[in-house]
């Protein structure tokens, strides 16, 4: 077609040339800038201390129970007595007496377990099949299969790393939650005063006691709560692609997360469960040896320490409290797993779980 000069003067073709399109700029383009301006081992930190931390307060009356059961402090008790038993005495605070010492430590805990076990397993990764064998940019790229036995390392070296660098607030944790008179005489009702007392009394060696039986317990704990994890995962989307011909790069459903991670706390928690309860003890051999002064000091090193408790009460009490625990981690765990996921997909962050 061919436009005469005359047209130009046309009224209809003026009109419409001085009509000027607009376009707004999309907020979502611009707020996902901001995000990915953050260094992803930043957003990564954020991410786990925000899980560990919703996870960890959905089941601190669960925990209480569990520690007291632990160090000898209850005996036959139900859990629902238990509860019942701590809420008449201390109220409804004293369901969560050492929540907050808990939630202090399970957010660098959580940081730095989730943020280290994506440095480790990139490095792992790297290691093992060779530089670049992870897409730089998964949500576009064909997801890369890894053995979950590299998933066992890295969540191995991070949960130790991470247990290493928070333990004194466990410690505190596990004291305040033992103390469970409100009058009690070894400090213990604030995060503070029990931090002093320990300080005082135990010196720093002291706060670090049990953290031999700690690392034996986290090692094979946190390698095996990734290792099933993601074990779960892969043969989830292995069926799936095979029956539906499933996008490889699709996240895990919501329900799948929960009953996966779930499944994943509740095998890792059975198999270093002994190893718990010694380290409990050792936490609170300070506070009258356990509960019972009668006790001698435990031996030092984690093997003989199960020993000396398993032949002066018998072998079950090394599993004392497990069906509390039971009641905790899979909720715990599945609810970590689950928000971690979620949040590193708002984050902008490739998801390895």
């Amino acid at each position: 077609m061919v436009v005469e000069p005359d047209d130009l003067n046309n009224k209809p073709m003026a009109e419409e040339s001085r009509h000027v399109v607009v376009v707004e700029p999309d907020p979502n383009i611009n707020r996902h800038h901001r995000i990915e301006a953050v260094p992803v081992f930043v957003r990564e930190i954020i991410t786990g201390g925000i899980a560990g931390a919703a996870a960890k307060t959905s089941v601190a009356p669960l925990e209480r129970c569990k520690i007291l059961f632990q160090t000898g402090r209850l005996h036959g008790a139900s859990v629902t007595t238990t509860l019942v038993s701590i809420n008449r005495r201390e109220g409804i605070k004293g369901l969560f007496k050492g929540n907050g010492a808990s939630v202090l430590r399970i957010i660098p805990y959580a940081s730095i377990h989730f943020g280290l076990y994506e440095h480790y397993r990139r490095a792992f990764v790297d290691a093992w099949y060779g530089a670049g064998y992870l897409p730089e940019n998964p949500a576009s790229s064909p997801a890369a299969i890894v053995s979950p036995v590299v998933d066992l390392l890295a969540g191995s070296g991070a949960g130790a790393t991470a247990v290493l660098m928070t333990y004194p607030l466990d410690f505190v944790r596990t004291r305040l939650a033992y103390t469970m008179e409100t009058n009690s005489n070894h400090g213990g009702q604030t995060i503070r005063a029990t931090l002093r007392e320990a300080m005082r009394g135990e010196g720093l060696v002291g706060m670090y006691r049990g953290i031999g039986p700690s690392l034996y317990g986290i090692l094979p704990y946190a390698g095996l709560k990734f290792y099933v994890y993601q074990q779960l995962k892969q043969l989830h989307f292995s069926r799936a692609r095979v029956h539906t011909h499933a996008n490889a790069n699709a996240r895990l459903p919501v329900p799948y997360m929960l009953m996966f991670g779930g499944i994943a706390g509740l095998v890792a928690q059975t198999a270093t469960y002994p190893i718990d309860v010694v380290r409990r003890r050792m936490q609170v051999e300070g506070l009258g040896k356990s509960g019972n002064p009668a006790a001698p000091l435990l031996p030092r090193t984690t093997p003989k320490a199960l020993l000396h408790i398993a032949r002066r009460e018998g072998w079950s009490v090394l599993w004392s409290g497990l069906s509390i625990n039971y009641l905790k981690v899979v909720p715990s765990t599945a609810i970590g797993f689950t928000l971690y996921d979620m949040l590193k997909q708002k984050l902008r962050l490739p998801s390895n779980l």
